[in-house]
């Protein structure tokens, strides 16, 4: 019987999470908040390093700890009922695979993978499986995005057809992401944010990447085997296009621009956590700006899961979420390469079409802001700018 079934009727049970990958993303951001979830609560540490697991251990009070060699026996361990999962992206269906297996629900990073294929394989042990899987878009519980999203359903600015939007960070070349080949850059990185937004503002799937450019900047510091400023064309059903880049190598900015025949709505910031979403709204010559108060993206996203597992519902950014926008990430990479066009529609295999949507209303989270701990044996990808040394 899955947890859901046992617990619908006990609202005051939380779900026990085992932290999979104790990162900058874990300790900085999903440990902080999981308290105030009323929903959710920590009860394991999977991870490679003792001294993480040890001392976070004491900070939060949780007493059980396995390394990444010993997943199967944390699995049957009953120490846990939902892992949150923090690791590299490439190593996702290592963990997300057997765990759904073994009956334990799965709330993992974003991108779900870093191919198709594995997003498949994650999709069937779904299937198979009646533990829940979700991937954390945390912004599809963001208030601002959803009022966004809200205003662009009410038709206010008319045919909507064009997006537009940059995503730039200055990465530390000593942080992993920069030292893995092709598995490197921002593409799968940072891509899920300008691709998924332009998905829920276009409320449909792109049918083609028309084109990928992408720079190595030799003073960047950066392994010259990734590009690490990227610029994407995508071509969306009814004459609509999605431009936006991608930067390791940028000053941080984060924004996108949604424009119809009507008016346009613009957030800036868009994708980033931890400062108020700020929204403008331009109807013909009429101008309206907004601030949406700062909120825990990841403790929202957290206290949404654990409502599925406690009341048996399916969550909304579930596995074909994730893969929706892998297929999409995976053809930007082959243009970047090949220099050409892909198509998304290939002949032998119908367009993919997203069975659900956001729900504005039934998402919504609130939670407050949270502060940021002081890390362990881990540190914020961003590079020093200021030349101090690092802790």
């Amino acid at each position: 019987m899955a947890l859901g079934d046992l617990l619908v009727n006990c609202p005051e049970e939380k779900v026990r999470y085992a932290i999979v990958g104790l990162g900058d993303i874990a300790q900085e951001n999903m440990m902080p908040g999981v308290h105030h979830t009323g929903n959710s609560e920590i009860t394991a540490f999977i991870t490679s390093d003792p001294i993480k697991a040890a001392r976070l251990g004491k900070e939060y009070g949780v007493e059980a700890a396995f390394g990444y060699d010993d997943f199967a026996e944390a699995l049957a361990s009953g120490t846990f009922d939902a892992i949150y999962l923090a690791t590299p992206n490439w190593r996702h269906a290592e963990f997300i695979v057997p765990a759904l297996q073994a009956g334990i629900h799965v709330l993992t990073e974003k991108p779900l993978e870093v191919s198709t294929e594995k997003c498949r394989t994650i999709l069937q042990a779904a299937s198979d499986s009646a533990a829940k899987l979700m991937v954390a878009y945390r912004l599809h519980f963001e208030p601002g995005t959803l009022d966004t999203i809200n205003k662009i359903r009410s038709g206010a600015l008319g045919e909507v057809h064009l997006f537009a939007s940059t995503f730039t960070q200055l990465l530390d070349p000593e942080n992993h992401r920069a030292h893995n080949g092709e598995l490197a850059g921002p593409v799968m990185d940072m891509g899920p944010y300008p691709v998924n937004a332009a998905r829920y503002v276009f409320e449909d799937e792109p049918v083609e990447v028309v084109s990928a450019v992408g720079s190595k900047h030799p003073q960047s510091g950066f392994d010259q085997d990734f590009y690490d400023t990227v610029a994407v064309t995508l071509r969306f059903p009814g004459y609509r296009l999605a431009q936006f880049n991608l930067s390791y190598f940028g000053n941080p900015t984060n924004s996108f621009i949604a424009v119809g025949t009507k008016g346009s709505i613009q957030l800036d910031p868009a994708y980033v956590f931890g400062q108020p979403f700020r929204q403008i709204v331009v109807i013909g010559e009429e101008k309206k700006e907004e601030e949406f108060k700062n909120t825990d993206h990841f403790g929202g996203e957290m206290k949404y899961f654990s409502r599925c597992i406690l009341n048996n519902e399916d969550p909304e950014p579930d596995a074909e979420e994730g893969l929706a926008d892998v297929r999409v990430l995976e053809a930007i990479e082959q243009a970047l390469e090949s220099g050409r066009s892909v198509d998304l529609r290939p002949a032998l295999i119908t367009r993919f079409e997203r069975s659900r949507r956001i729900d504005t209303q039934d998402q919504r989270m609130t939670l407050g802001a949270v502060s940021t701990p002081e890390l362990v044996h881990a540190s914020n990808p961003g590079r020093d700018v200021t030349n101090k040394p690092k802790n």
